[in-house]
Parts: structure tokens; sequence; C-alpha cells
């Protein structure tokens, strides 16, 4: 019996190591990628080597022509060198596209520091990017994912736009009734007429977010970009940073946020591109410098005001609209 007892002790003594030596791992995992998180990207040294370029026939020591700048890999027309050209002819292959979108999914604050710090040739530039990825998504979502469906926001809109249309009509009809039984035309003419409106205002408004959804994310981004950067602008990262840089580190939080949702919507995740929507926080921690508690509060607070500000002004649209209808019929 006593044997027994024993080999239950040193069972369990033995799965407790294994288990505290797993979380050791993991712990020391972790570690070692916080720091790689925070090791640039390294440029390869340049060449020794003699050359003679292909192109102007030029004779150098290096990577590249210093007269025509053609790299000094240049080689035979064959079918890789065939792909890697029409990548380029895409701008895919300019300043490392594929090696800007990892480190987005990674390290995405610390590569935003790396650019506004100067390493500009070693990432893909933000603007052709947000583009190159906003076109990529409108081919997911619409038709290009596992299941072949088309799908997209502006239908989301559009219903909403039909229930509206509906709840219209309906308070039409009431208001038929009404002026049967003797009410005041005029005025009934006149919310009629502000309601027309302001439901032409809105629809037009769905139409552009649906027919220049680019044009209209972008700018959403700018006016989020000045809210946020109020809580933003002294970090201790960078205690002195400028309305651009910080349009730079949303415009590449952003494309983060793209690469996301083409992964998800690709799978018909819909519901999972909706939560990614917090993972943008991760790129403003890193970026600022903040404690975790402190971006999150500061986001939450600029978010708030960002809806209020946007109710505000359909609020003080509809009043304009209201006061123009009435003076000048």
């Amino acid at each position: 019996m006593q044997t027994i007892f024993r080999l239950v002790r040193l069972k369990k003594s033995y799965f407790c190591t294994i288990n505290m030596k797993k979380k050791f791992d993991l712990k020391e995992k972790y570690r070692q990628f916080k720091a790689w998180q925070l090791i640039p990207r390294e440029v390869a040294p340049m060449s020794q080597e003699e050359h003679d370029c292909l192109n102007c026939h030029d004779h150098y020591t290096g990577s590249f022509c210093p007269r025509c700048g053609q790299p000094a890999t240049t080689s035979r027309f064959s079918w890789k060198v065939a792909v890697a050209s029409f990548i380029d002819a895409y701008g895919l292959g300019e300043r490392g596209m594929f090696r800007t979108m990892g480190n987005l999914l990674l390290r995405p604050g610390y590569l935003i520091l790396d650019y506004l710090r100067g390493m500009r040739a070693s990432y893909f530039a933000p603007f052709k990017m947000y583009f190159l990825l906003f076109a990529v998504s409108l081919l997911v979502t619409h038709g290009l994912n596992i299941k072949g469906g088309n799908f997209s926001f502006s239908d989301d809109f559009e219903s909403a736009v039909q229930e509206v249309r509906e709840e219209e009509r309906a308070e039409k009809a009431s208001a038929v009734e009404i002026d049967a039984s003797g009410a005041d035309e005029r005025e009934i003419s006149d919310t009629n007429r502000i309601k027309e409106i302001f439901y032409a205002v809105f629809e037009n408004a769905v139409l552009f977010a649906k027919n220049y959804p680019a044009l209209n994310v972008l700018l959403l981004l700018i006016l989020m970009s000045g809210i946020l950067f109020f809580f933003f602008r002294r970090s201790p990262n960078i205690p002195d940073m400028r309305y651009s840089e910080f349009f730079v580190t949303l415009l590449y939080t952003t494309n983060m946020y793209t690469i996301y949702s083409i992964v998800f919507d690709f799978f018909c995740l819909g519901k999972l591109s909706s939560y990614a929507i917090f993972l943008t926080m991760i790129p403003l921690k890193q970026v600022s410098g903040f404690s975790w508690w402190r971006t999150v509060l500061k986001f939450v607070v600029a978010f708030v005001i960002i809806l209020v500000l946007l109710f505000s002004l359909i609020i003080l649209g509809a009043f304009l609209i209201g006061v123009c209808v009435k003076k000048f019929g």
C-alpha cells in the first residue's frame, strides 16, 4: 500500500514538474518575442564584390549601380523574374510589401515607430498600402472567398434605408388619416417635406459610402485622427508628436485592421472582423508608450466624443433642413 501511495506522489510530482516547465517555456518564449518586437529591421550589408552593370555598363563595387540604380543581382530572364516583374507592376514588390504586412501583424506599433524615426525605405508606404489592401478587400467581399458569396457593409446600410422608408410610408398613411380628420394641412405638409429631405440626405450619404468606400473611410479617419491626436499627442515615446505623424500612425493601424478583416472575410467570419476593431489599441499602446489602462481609457473616451460629435452633427443638419424648409417653402 505504501508503495502505491509513493508511486502516486511521484506521478503527481512528475506532472507538476512538467507543467511548471511548460509555463516557464511559455514565459521565456513570450519574453523572447517581446525582445524581438523591439529590434528594428536590420539592413543587409553592402556587397564588396565588383560588378559590371548590365544596363549602363558602368564598373562599380556594391549591391546597386551608382549610375542607374540597377541591382547587381539582375540576371537572365526566367519565370521567377517574370512573376517578380508582375508583382512589381502593382507595387507589391517595392519596399517589402509582405514584410510590412507581417510586421503589422506581429509588431505594429514598433514598425510605425521605425517608420516615423526614418526607416522609410525598409517598409511599404502607408498610403499605397491602404489603397492596395482596400482593393483586395473589395475582391474578397464581392465573391473571392471560400463561399463565393457577395457581401459588404453597404448591404446593411441599404437594409437600414429600406426600414426607414417603410416607417416613412406608415407615418404618411397615419398623416393622411389625421388630415382627413381636419388637422392643419400646412403643418403636416411641412413635416413631410422635412422628412423627405432628411431621408434624401441619408440615402445620398449611404450611396456615397457605397460608391466611394475608400474615400469614405479616409474621411472618417481624418475625423477620428483629430480627436485621438488630442489624447495621444504627448506620449512617453514621442513627447512632441506632430499631427501628420499621428495620421500616419492611424493609417498603418487601419492597414493592420484591414489585413485582419480580409482574412476573416475570406473565411466568411464577419463577426470576428467586427471584434478585430479592438486590436487597433495595440499599435496605439506601442507607439505612445502608455500603459494598457491609460491607452484603453483614452481610446474609449475619444470614441465616445466622436459618437457624440457625429450625433450632434446629424441633429444640427436636421434642424437646418427644417429651418430652410419653413423659411423658403
